[in-house]
């Protein structure tokens, strides 16, 4: 094991996996402004591209890249950048398996960072998730630790469908324990207890882990114990896990700062609700954004999306 940041072993499972195949390659815009320098000294020209402000147009020429042997990893900086690309993943990247009977793979990583502070506001701070989680054909996962992070990049670069990752920048500066081992995979679909309880189960999305966390110690020094799953592959969701701790708690939070129209956590109430009704004590409670675009003032952002008193009231209404 070492010691990282959840930016430095997402850049690390980058490398190794740069190190392991020649046919990935970096793209993305300002990528030799922020760091990619030191990949170029590495790897050279060959496979770091640097690509101009036209999301739509690179991503066409890694799907090209992609059918023509190449393993893209593409950054799209911004995670609200991706709908000036989403005609290209969806009609494109997403079908052309299915449209050539499996006759093609489009091995695509889609890096995608939603920013919660730093007033990024409405045009900079989307979390468009639940927009590609309806499109079959795309993989979608959202990591929260900096083990995890490394090991579902390997997995993602190493499939051979699109796969989408959000990221969430409140994460990068947290250090865990990561393997050194190069082959350290996590399988994409598969989520992870992160803390055992009894008394109420919550589902943590990508950043809103910070308060939920923050939130599940403060309820322990009541005695309310917490089980706190995160999902880490947002497609395909693993129901299983959840259902799993929901039988044993009978109580459901989904906490995401996601809108909260059409969201992660309406997919998972819906699956709950068509297949552990009977497992339920009590309804399911979400704690996620309004719906209305991110605003501007910082004096508004910092409680535009999940906090931990609003999870700490949310779970002691099941109670």
């Amino acid at each position: 094991m070492t010691r990282l940041t959840y930016l430095e072993a997402l850049v690390q499972a980058q490398i190794e996996e740069m190190e392991r195949d020649e046919r990935v390659v970096l793209m993305g815009e300002d990528i030799l402004v922020f760091g990619g320098d030191t990949v170029v000294q590495r790897f050279g020209n060959n496979r770091i591209w640097n690509m101009p402000i036209s999301e739509g147009s690179f991503t066409g020429l890694a799907i090209g890249a992609a059918i023509n042997g190449l393993r893209p990893v593409l950054d799209l900086t911004t995670a609200s950048f991706i709908y000036l690309a989403s005609d290209q993943i969806i009609n494109q990247a997403s079908k052309l398996r299915y449209l050539t009977g499996g006759q093609i793979d489009i091995p695509i990583v889609f890096r995608c960072c939603m920013h919660s502070v730093g007033a990024k506001a409405a045009q900079h701070a989307d979390r468009p998730y639940p927009f590609f989680m309806n499109v079959p054909g795309l993989k979608i996962i959202s990591p929260t630790t900096a083990a995890d992070i490394k090991g579902l990049m390997k997995s993602a670069i190493r499939d051979g469908d699109p796969v989408l990752v959000f990221e969430d920048p409140r994460l990068w500066p947290l250090k865990g324990d990561v393997p050194t081992d190069p082959d350290h995979l996590i399988p994409i679909g598969k989520a992870d207890v992160k803390r055992e309880g009894n008394d109420v189960t919550i589902v943590a999305i990508a950043g809103a882990i910070r308060p939920t966390m923050e939130a599940v110690d403060a309820l322990a020094e009541e005695s309310i114990s917490v089980e706190v799953i995160d999902p880490r592959t947002l497609k395909p969701l693993d129901h299983e896990t959840i259902k799993s701790s929901v039988a044993k708690t009978g109580r459901l939070v989904v906490v995401e700062n996601g809108h909260r129209v059409c969201n992660v956590g309406a997919e998972i109430a819906a699956v709950m609700a068509e297949e552990a009704f009977d497992l339920l004590k009590r309804p399911i409670l979400r704690v996620c954004a309004p719906d209305i675009h991110v605003p501007f003032s910082p004096a508004l952002e910092k409680d535009f999306f999940a906090t931990k008193e609003r999870i700490i009231t949310a779970v002691r209404r099941l109670l």
